[in-house]
């Protein structure tokens, strides 16, 4: 079930948000079953056509939208997830708009509830790929490995499974690559991700394997990632622009010889949506609160890749890791 803010908390994120309308010139919001609806404590669940619709001085879900905006209303905000079906079903004579402009930069810092939230995500996660090490993996293709990890977060809890990776060898150098049926085999590279819902906050974890011994040159290039992971997250301070992380992950690869490797992005918030603000490369600054999954990678070629992904919050200090990976190599002996 997913955490709900407290009536406090819930009083002064609604006031917020009827605040942040006002300056946008938003008369409604319109939110389907969502990230967005359930940041403002919707209990939509997963029930089709059911929508929160939020006004100056309405908030109410409801089937029929167009009933509860107010009537000569001219500009709308409308969730980012609508279906097209959706949108045209509405019937709303208005302006739509996405009303992620509204929403989005309130939901940047996290509630203490909240990142108790993601760390419990965190934690499964973790759990889940530390379980994979005591799997059999020689001689096992990379999907029938993904299939016994989907049984594993379903273990664990799991109400969403988002994203799950398996890549060896040379597959680990494809950033979108789908498990096949490649055989894992002595030698192998081995790329092990996991991002999954859990109490309605996400969070993602990524693992990096080595079948019997790692191929010639991978641990040196490992070490540039972990070199690369460190120098990020010491980045994630309050008063630093997001910005910063990816210059410092860049700056360590490109000295390393591997920056035509490296990958584009390094990192992105999450929360309860899987991807959502703070993003490097917008006008954003970390604040207190902010949680940001710090994902720098590096992908050879035909040859090999390493990512790491950890969930960090910005602390009144510094970084506060939400994981207990220590993120060294662990080399499969089965």
């Amino acid at each position: 079930m997913t955490p709900v803010p407290g009536p406090r908390t819930a009083a002064a994120r609604l006031a917020a948000v009827r605040a942040a309308m006002g300056e946008a010139g938003v008369e409604a919001l319109v939110l389907r079953p969502s990230p967005d609806a359930r940041f403002l404590g919707s209990h939509l669940g997963d029930r089709q056509g059911a929508f929160l619709v939020v006004t100056r001085d309405v908030v109410a879900e409801t089937a029929d939208p167009a009933g509860v905006v107010p009537a000569g209303a001219r500009r709308v905000g409308v969730d980012p997830e609508m279906r097209v079906r959706e949108l045209f079903g509405l019937a709303i004579e208005a302006e739509l708009v996405p009303a992620s402009s509204v929403l989005w930069p309130l939901r940047l810092r996290k509630e203490p509830y909240e990142v108790e939230a993601v760390g419990r995500a965190v934690a499964a996660a973790e759990g889940v790929l530390a379980r994979a090490r005591e799997l059999a993996w020689f001689g096992a293709t990379e999907r029938a490995m993904a299939y016994r990890l989907r049984v594993l977060l379903a273990e664990s809890g799991c109400e969403e499974l988002l994203s799950l990776r398996v890549a060896a060898g040379e597959h680990t150098a494809r950033p979108a690559h789908v498990p096949g049926e490649r055989v894992i085999n002595p030698g192998d590279a081995l790329g092990v991700s996991v991002c999954g819902r859990w109490g309605g906050y996400c969070a993602e974890v990524a693992g990096v394997f080595a079948v019997a011994e790692p191929p010639e040159d991978f641990e040196a290039m490992y070490s540039v990632v972990l070199a690369a992971h460190r120098a990020g997250l010491a980045a994630v301070r309050p008063g630093v622009p997001v910005d910063e992380v990816a210059r410092a992950v860049g700056e360590v690869i490109d000295g390393s010889g591997y920056g035509r490797f490296a990958a584009a992005h390094v990192g992105r918030g999450v929360g309860l949506g899987h991807d959502e603000g703070p993003w490097p490369g917008e006008d954003a600054v970390f604040e207190p609160g902010m949680v940001f999954c710090l994902e720098p990678a590096i992908y050879v070629p035909d040859l090999f890749g390493a990512r790491v992904a950890d969930v960090v919050v910005c602390g009144d200090d510094g970084p506060v890791p939400l994981g207990a990976s220590p993120h060294t190599l662990h080399v499969l002996d089965r």
